[in-house]
């Protein structure tokens, strides 16, 4: 591992936003229209609205290494695709033996859990929720709010990110929106 000097980022609770990102994704609903159960919804969106802002992520840039500590915020917008809320892809860890904790920000969301054996776990968020994500768990955050919803997130640097796995079988759960607030819900489409 290389020598590094200690440096400090500061993050801006309400948006999620960091002084020095070293890097800044976006995903947009074209980006994941087919992660939504409601494909024709989303469709539907992209063809009269456009292609919307569903998630953001800032980052810190750190060598892929034993020892060091990624992190990130992410910014999800409120929102749903028909019934589903705005959410991010989510992923498995590549080096699935690795954990990762979220910490609220500011917004209401739900973190959405999965093992490859089937297991689910869904947890409420909020502004000062520290949740754990144990290692061998695919996860998923969601905005359940009308503000948006942004967390703080750790991990180990090694542990790499498995999207593929999602992007092919889904996730199990769903988050949508019933009689005015959230449900969890089976997803007709998992795989």
């Amino acid at each position: 591992m290389r020598y590094m000097q200690p440096f400090v980022t500061e993050v801006d609770f309400a948006s999620g936003a960091l002084s020095s990102p070293g890097y800044v994704i976006q995903r947009k609903l074209s980006d994941m229209a087919a992660m939504y159960a409601d494909e024709a919804a989303a469709s539907r969106i992209l063809a009269q609205e456009g292609d919307r802002l569903i998630y953001e992520v800032q980052g810190v840039e750190l060598p892929a290494e034993e020892g060091q500590i990624p992190h990130c915020t992410t910014r999800i917008l409120p929102g749903r695709v028909g019934a589903e809320y705005h959410m991010t892809k989510g992923h498995y860890h590549a080096r699935r033996e690795q954990g990762e904790v979220y910490f609220g920000l500011s917004g209401r969301g739900y973190l959405v859990m999965q093992t490859e054996s089937g297991e689910t776990s869904v947890q409420e968020m909020v502004a000062g929720s520290a949740a754990y994500v144990p290692p061998y768990w695919a996860h998923r955050t969601v905005n359940v709010g009308d503000e948006d919803f942004v967390f703080f997130s750790v991990w180990e640097a090694r542990a790499g990110h498995d999207y593929g796995t999602i992007e092919r079988d889904g996730f199990r759960k769903l988050v949508v929106m019933r009689d005015g607030g959230p449900l969890v819900a089976d997803n007709p489409n998992y795989t």
